[in-house]
């Protein structure tokens, strides 16, 4: 077993948001000795195998990042550098004659790139949407705890102690719940504003005939 292995083993495991997860008992390795995933003790749901690139040491806890989150950073910073790459180019060819008929290739190959990547981002968004729908079911459920908390409370069911536990909790929970959809929907804005980035790089404006009669005649 590798050092990395050896750190990981009996460490918690919480996710981004500080929801406690499990506990790692073991790993998986490739042929070369570097871990494939995780072995993580999940109480009654069972042994969770999270792929390592998912797992983020942080002193004595493991961090499961989504994996939707790295898919969203993958496809972001792909997009993003292809993108500045396409206007760099653009903007040597307009700026340099010489330079016209060698980007043309380089031209079609990025904008290949784009379009490329709508597929990965259309799967990208449904996950998204899915997760949000995810979220926001968890919440309905969360908030008819904190209800019955209250009613109990009110009904002299259980003591102030109980329901302030319970008050807590459910706070707590809320907020991991707001702070992911945040995130999501982030990330959704963030690729929409790409997208309409990418079609103005990519569409050619053209100017109105009228126009480019006038500017013929001067």
């Amino acid at each position: 077993m590798t050092n990395d292995g050896k750190a990981i083993i009996g460490k918690q495991v919480k996710d981004m948001y500080g929801a406690f997860l499990g506990k790692a008992l073991g790993t998986i390795t490739h042929i070369d000795g570097t871990i494939e995933s995780v072995g993580v003790d999940c109480g009654s749901q069972g042994l969770q195998h999270i792929p390592f690139e998912q797992i983020v040491v942080q002193g004595d806890i493991l961090i499961y990042v989504p994996k939707w989150r790295l898919e969203s950073q993958r496809l972001l910073k792909e997009k993003e550098l292809t993108l500045r790459r396409f206007k760099a180019m653009i903007s040597i060819a307009s700026d340099y004659d010489d330079f016209k008929e060698d980007t043309a290739i380089i031209h079609e190959k990025y904008k290949s790139n784009l379009s490329g990547l709508e597929e990965t981002e259309k799967q990208l968004k449904a996950k998204l949407e899915a997760r949000l729908e995810e979220l926001n079911d968890q919440m309905k459920s969360v908030k008819m705890f904190e209800f019955d908390a209250k009613v109990q409370f009110n009904s002299n069911e259980i003591g102030e102690a109980t329901y302030e536990s319970v008050r807590r909790l459910t706070t707590e929970y809320i907020e991991h719940i707001t702070h992911e959809t945040s995130e999501i929907v982030n990330i959704q804005r963030r690729i929409a504003d790409l997208n309409l980035e990418v079609q103005q790089a990519t569409v050619p404006t053209t100017k109105p005939l009228e126009e480019s009669a006038l500017s013929y005649l001067d």
